[in-house]
């Protein structure tokens, strides 16, 4: 099958033809079809998967007809996180490069006032996250009863950061008769109860797995003292023994708090590194993002919230210093490499309090992870060396002939309440975070000048 087959028009098949792309994956030819037909299509997918075309190619071809109204979109598509909506304009843009569209993206880290006006000149295609749509909608300066077609995207991921609410809400502002399509990895009850409530009589394509990791993928993991430090010091043996092999590397941390200061200890061993997470403004998080695809950062530390569904293709390691708590957030991580056939490594750093939390990943994917380099049985506790020594206690005496360490130590970190599934952990004190989103700006301007 090509893409000709799908009955998509000539301008959307020049613009897929430009791109380079001629065969559809499973669920551009199962869902592509019956969304150019207007009929509801619940599309159960995993990230990688080709599954933004399969909403965005049909809509280019049904958007050839009609016009748009000043305040009120045609179409909605709703994503969970700024960089995943930002990614689906640039699919708009790529692939409609035939069409004169007007295409509005609304997120956080925006003007209000830039936003406005894009809606003011009526929007063909609107892109959004579900906060900031309900913001302008209550500034009344949005009307969704003109929306003939609505795309609800990593569903799952939505329920994960608590915007479920937010998508019943959206969902009763637009006509019933929309056409509804509606993409998640996962079908947890509370997305199949969403599904019962707004699709009508959809069609089922299914083509994602029981989670498992890419078979092209080397798996390992990698034993660790429990200390940060410990880990610091393990992950840095990781990336110097694997840097003749390693053209770039996402690092994953569990919580953004780590994130940021993973991402400094790597600076002061000087890491050609880069950090994304929530608390970063717009403009530093989108060239981060475009530094690190571009090539002119080698490594990006991230959390699972920030680097949900990134579309960097070809990433040939993963380095988990976390283990996940979720299982599922294993395979959405180490599904970053090992992308279109390619192959791909993903070394995890695991500690004695780590068990119970690789078991379950093992038990999802099927198969034992090897271990690099012996495992948890042979850890040696460690007392931290020169470089690597946690801070001394108030009133401690310096060990005679020691010298000062300004290197990573281990520091203290604020309370933090606990995450639930799919969100970062927020710490308490947020004023000690603030500093660093400057930080990683200031940084990420300095190698762009």
């Amino acid at each position: 099958m090509t893409f000709a087959d799908l009955g998509l028009s000539p301008k959307v098949l020049s613009a897929v033809t430009d791109a380079g792309y001629t065969e559809p994956t499973p669920i551009q030819a199962g869902a592509i079809p019956h969304a150019l037909l207007g009929k509801d299509v619940l599309g159960i997918a995993q990230t990688g998967t080709g599954k933004t075309a399969s909403f965005v190619l049909p809509m280019l071809t049904r958007l050839e007809k009609g016009r748009a109204r000043a305040r009120m979109p045609r179409t909605l598509i709703l994503e969970p996180t700024r960089e995943l909506a930002a990614q689906v304009e640039e699919n708009f843009v790529k692939y409609g490069k035939n069409h004169k569209l007007n295409i509005a993206l609304l997120i956080g880290g925006v003007s209000f006032d830039e936003q406005d006006k894009k809606l003011e000149r009526g929007a063909d295609v609107l892109i959004a996250t579900p906060g900031r749509l309900l913001d302008h909608r209550e500034r009344g300066k949005l009307l969704l009863n003109g929306v003939e077609i609505l795309v609800i995207d990593e569903a799952d991921r939505m329920l994960d950061m608590g915007f479920i609410p937010d998508i019943e809400r959206i969902c009763e502002m637009i006509p019933f008769t929309r056409q509804t399509l509606f993409f998640s990895a996962t079908m947890p009850p509370e997305i199949t109860k969403l599904t019962e409530k707004f699709l009508h009589a959809p069609v089922r394509v299914e083509v994602s797995k029981a989670a498992s990791a890419a078979t092209n993928i080397i798996q390992r993991l990698v034993k660790s003292g429990s200390k940060p430090w410990d880990k610091r010091e393990t992950l840095r043996n990781l990336m110097k023994a694997e840097d003749a092999e390693l053209k770039n590397a996402i690092i994953f941390c569990n919580r953004k708090v780590e994130v940021s200061e993973l991402f400094r200890s790597l600076l002061k061993y000087d890491f050609d590194a880069g950090a994304l997470h929530g608390d970063m403004d717009q403009r530093a998080r989108m060239q981060m993002l475009a530094n690190f695809r571009d090539g002119k950062l080698r490594y990006l530390v991230a959390s699972d919230v920030a680097a949900r569904g990134l579309d960097i293709p070809d990433v040939s390691h993963v380095f988990n210093y976390d283990v996940p708590i979720h299982a599922e957030d294993y395979v959405h991580r180490i599904g970053r490499t090992g992308r279109a056939g390619r192959s791909g490594k993903s070394f995890t750093i695991a500690t004695k309090s780590d068990t119970k939390y690789i078991d379950a990943i093992e038990r999802l994917i099927g198969t034992k992870i090897e271990w690099h380099d012996g495992d948890l049985s042979t850890v040696v506790a460690s007392e931290g060396g020169e470089d690597e020594a946690p801070r001394r206690g108030r009133g401690a005496p310096r060990r005679a002939g020691r010298k000062d360490d300004t290197k990573d130590r281990g520091e203290r970190k604020p309370r933090e309440r606990h995450a639930k599934r799919g969100e970062e952990a927020t710490p308490e004190a947020v004023s000690e975070e603030q500093p660093v989103v400057a930080e990683v700006a200031d940084i990420d301007e300095r190698r762009t000048r």
